[in-house]
């Protein structure tokens, strides 16, 4: 992605502390959290890998056709399991939101997509940027406690903690904002 060095390696840290809770999530009891704790993880390497500043490395030009293909089967995935859950719809948009970054970093580090709205924000990414801008307000609000705390919360494993799935959810939904906002 292009943009400046030391917000580029905050989303790095931050997609990267996201992935490996994902992946702690995949140990836990509850076979909903496994179930959807893998295809984050992905998400979370997944964009911090795309997120390494290209002035640090610059990947070769074969690799986001490879992410492209890599999150093109995660979508097919996500659309499999919204058949039977529509919280699936999110991940199904969300991988395919790295799909498109990847096909767009593959035609050029500085291309543009030539489907304008506005004031040069090509299309996709403008409406990629509305849906997850509203997600990540909506899904913040959602984690401020309403009420008092449930009893018996600190016995649950880290693995089983639907608040901090939430929590990780929001902070990959701003990682998607900060992407789309370097395109």
């Amino acid at each position: 992605m292009h943009g400046p060095v030391s917000p580029a390696w905050l989303l790095v840290a931050l997609c990267a502390a996201t992935g490996s809770y994902c992946l702690l999530r995949m140990r836990s009891g509850v076979e909903e959290q496994r179930r959807a704790a893998g295809g984050e993880a992905l998400m979370g390497f997944g964009m911090a890998a795309m997120a390494v500043p290209a002035s640090v490395f610059a990947p070769p030009h074969w690799t986001w056709p490879l992410y492209a293909v890599v999150f093109g089967a995660a979508a097919l995935r996500a659309l499999w399991a919204a058949r039977r859950d529509t919280h699936h719809l999110h991940h199904l948009i969300g991988t395919s939101a790295m799909v498109y970054m990847s096909l767009v970093m593959a035609a050029s580090p500085t291309a543009h997509v030539h489907t304008h709205v506005g004031a040069g924000v090509p299309l996709v990414t403008g409406v990629l940027l509305l849906y997850f801008t509203g997600y990540v307000l909506l899904s913040g609000a959602r984690l401020v406690p309403t009420g008092p705390a449930a009893g018996g919360a600190g016995s649950r494993r880290w693995g089983d903690r639907p608040e901090l799935a939430r929590a990780c959810r929001v902070s990959m939904g701003i990682g998607t904002v900060a992407m789309l906002l370097t395109m």
